[in-house]
């Protein structure tokens, strides 16, 4: 098929399709009919599924922080058991079947498009304006039931896309266990402006009689989980921390400190799992006791895209060249915020140490010449300086984002160098790596502006103490040329390339110097970045 001079696949086609149900532009936008919960009975007997998602065994996870992460360790926890596995998680950063999963891996593109036409030509056919055809994220949960279900997996693990009470996914009724991760404030304009009424939402999973866990919380979160819970007899625990003396000297597969909450709640769903569905050869609920080796290669090799991870730039040879290191969280929120800031803290500083370490002068006069300093194996020494890459949703306070970030890095000694501004390259309404950015005359770029100026106002309250730790700012050479408008402390790019280019344009030049640039405030950031620094 063709579009223009330019031939489109049968993946793109599809993706276009799906493209076509995307019909807003925010999630509290009410207006798609075929966003109402009730009629999701209505698709699931469309496409025959009604009877068939009630023999799934399923994992049901909500949460505002952690609830992706949990679910892929407690995934690759059962599927170390032995298990056939079905994840569903959002949202995806390159492919859309990275929402897929099956037995750790993407769905492949072939049972995709099988999948993909089975469920969009039959809802097509039937779609009336009383049954409208589902909106975006309602179909790819159908999606994701026609999938498990038609693959015979053992356990579904399903993460809840937003809130819990009315998600597509709380049209199972009646999973093995649920499970709670941290609660805080995101999407206020949809579950609402306090923390009990987000509780009250992501409670909406609880099911009569069904076991449910959740981490620590704060008491008002906490006293709104435990009043649902006991309208429906939910037995509710509260799981602590995992102790990392039980991975028996490993780490876990997730970097930072917080993992470890999540890791303690994906233990006991999976733990629960095996004790509800009669596996009983695998089990753990003694928690003083050693874990079962499954648990542990689960925990330790468990992989998520886009949390806590480090990429070095294949684009630049740093024989030749300075360093360029993207550090990617997709932090979004002001507590996400601040464990993410923490992260990349002591990431960096465990980086500068190794480098220092590594670096043994000669003698103790130093070197004189001003010429690049070299380590004893005949490596340019470094210069690094820390770089933010930033861009978050308007329905985001960057108020408070950007504050828990700037301070909690400082606390570590970490100061910014620049942080640039930069539009999403994701087209909003269109799914797929075919889907060009609109052009850069037609970017409105008042956003990035805004966070330009909290940004800058933030750095002048902090003058005294944000300043140069090393030698590296003077290789942070200006870029008035390719940014929109540049400030002493930040800029603005027109697109997310152009940002890269400078930077990869800034270490080619110079041998002696390593960004380390923290890329965050938006999985679709992260994303964006991930395709162009992965091509």
């Amino acid at each position: 098929m063709a579009e223009g001079n330019k031939t489109v696949t049968a993946y793109e086609e599809a993706l276009d399709a799906l493209s076509s149900l995307i019909t807003k532009r925010s999630r509290a936008d009410k207006s798609n009919n075929g966003d109402r919960f009730e009629l999701l009975s209505d698709y699931l007997k469309i496409l025959d599924l009604d009877v068939a998602i009630s023999q799934l065994k399923v994992i049901h996870v909500a949460g505002t922080k952690g609830k992706g992460s949990t679910c892929t360790f407690t995934e690759s926890i059962l599927r170390n058991c032995g298990f056939r596995t079905g994840l569903f998680t959002s949202p995806h950063l390159i492919d859309v079947r990275e929402r897929f999963r099956l037995d750790g891996d993407d769905i492949s593109e072939d049972k995709f498009l099988a999948y993909f036409w089975w469920c969009y030509d039959r809802l097509k056919e039937k779609a009336t304006e009383d049954i409208p055809m589902p909106s975006y994220f309602r179909f790819l949960a159908l999606l994701a039931f026609k999938i498990f279900t038609a693959e015979q997996i053992d356990v579904a693990i399903l993460e809840v896309g937003l809130g819990g009470r009315f998600d597509a996914t709380n049209v199972v009724q009646k999973p093995v266990v649920c499970g709670i991760s941290s609660l805080g404030y995101d999407h206020m304009e949809i579950l609402g402006n306090t923390l009990g009424e987000i509780a009250g939402e992501k409670a909406g999973i609880f099911k009569y009689g069904v076991p449910a866990f959740t981490v620590p919380q704060p008491d008002e979160a906490m006293r709104v989980l435990e009043e649902n819970a006991s309208k429906l007899d939910v037995p509710l625990q509260v799981v602590p921390p995992l102790d990392a003396s039980l991975l028996n000297g490993l780490k876990l597969g997730l970097e930072g400190e917080h993992q470890y909450m999540n890791a303690g709640l994906a233990v006991a769903l999976s733990s629960t799992w095996l004790q509800r569905t009669s596996q009983l050869g695998i089990n753990y609920l003694d928690t003083t006791s050693p874990l079962p080796e499954q648990f542990i290669k689960g925990l330790t090799m468990a992989n998520l895209q886009g949390r806590a991870q480090i990429v070095p730039d294949r684009y630049t040879n740093s024989e030749t060249s300075g360093d360029l290191v993207f550090y990617l969280d997709g932090a979004h929120s002001p507590e996400s915020m601040e464990i993410c800031a923490r992260w990349f803290s002591l990431a960096i500083k465990e980086e500068n140490q190794q480098e220092t370490f590594d670096f043994q002068p000669p003698n103790s006069s130093g070197s004189s010449n001003g010429l690049p300093q070299r380590q004893h194996d005949g490596k340019i020494r470094k210069n690094s300086a820390q770089i933010l890459l930033f861009n978050c949703m308007s329905v985001r306070d960057p108020q408070l984002l950007l504050p828990s970030l700037m301070k909690t890095c400082a606390r570590h000694g970490v100061y910014f160098k620049k942080a640039l501004f930069v539009p999403n390259a994701s087209v909003y309404n269109k799914v797929g790596s075919h889907a060009l950015p609109p052009t850069e005359t037609q970017i409105d770029l008042s956003w990035q502006f805004a966070l330009q100026r909290v940004w800058e106002n933030l750095m002048l309250g902090d003058k005294v103490e944000a300043k140069n730790t090393d030698n590296a700012s003077e290789d942070v050479k200006d870029y008035t040329e390719l940014s929109a408008r540049s400030c002493e402390n930040s800029a603005v790019f027109s697109s997310l390339p152009l940002a890269i280019k400078w930077l990869r344009d800034s270490v080619q030049q110079n041998q002696s110097l390593r960004f380390q640039v923290l890329v965050t405030g938006s999985l679709h950031l992260i994303g964006d970045v991930l395709k162009i620094v992965k091509k």
